[in-house]
């Protein structure tokens, strides 16, 4: 299992496909089209617009239902957000699954100018047309996924590779493919 973890804009779900393209025995199993997939009005939904995070449990819900549907290797793009949810995926899941986290670690610039430069390529995503929800979510990243991620960092029985991400796409890419070959 790849695990993508990184602030908004990092480049989760872009070098997730990327993953799958070059891996494609491997599921991309992408947390925040599932998430965005709910119902309008729904309490997941109407978290998402605000630039909050989903409470745990509904969200750990999804995940056991997409993990039993999906068998085999799995690029887990945007999951866990919390350090509740890094332990609860290392409790249920490494003894199934060898586990390698990528963080994807770039600076709040670098993800704000990417933020915008994917809204005025078109992105439809709400949470990405307003300033101050996208701020509010480099905020939540900071507050509360850096912990999961240093958490996860320490554990022993996972791979954990901290990838420079400032760069260009492609150089990116090469580093997460480098530490990936690097830890088969």
């Amino acid at each position: 299992m790849i695990i993508m973890m990184g602030g908004p804009g990092t480049g989760k779900g872009t070098f997730s496909r990327m993953l799958h393209e070059l891996y494609p025995e491997y599921t991309h199993i992408e947390t925040g089209a599932i998430l965005r997939a709910q119902p309008d009005g729904s309490p997941i939904r109407m978290a998402i617009a605000g630039g909050n995070l989903i409470p745990d449990e509904m969200v750990c819900d999804l995940i056991t239902q997409t993990l039993a549907q999906n068998h085999g290797n799995i690029i887990l793009d945007g999951f866990p957000r919390t350090l509740i949810q890094a332990q609860w995926l290392v409790k249920n899941y490494a003894d199934t699954y060898n586990i390698h986290v990528i963080y994807l670690n770039v600076s709040d610039e670098i993800m704000v100018r990417r933020i915008q430069k994917r809204k005025s390529e078109g992105s439809t995503r709400r949470d990405d047309s307003n300033m101050s929800i996208v701020n509010h979510r480099i905020e939540t990243f900071h507050n509360t996924t850096m912990p999961a991620i240093k958490w996860l960092a320490g554990v022993g029985n996972i791979t954990f590779s901290d990838i420079d991400s400032n760069g260009p796409e492609n150089e990116n890419f090469d580093h997460i493919v480098d530490a990936l070959n690097t830890n088969k």
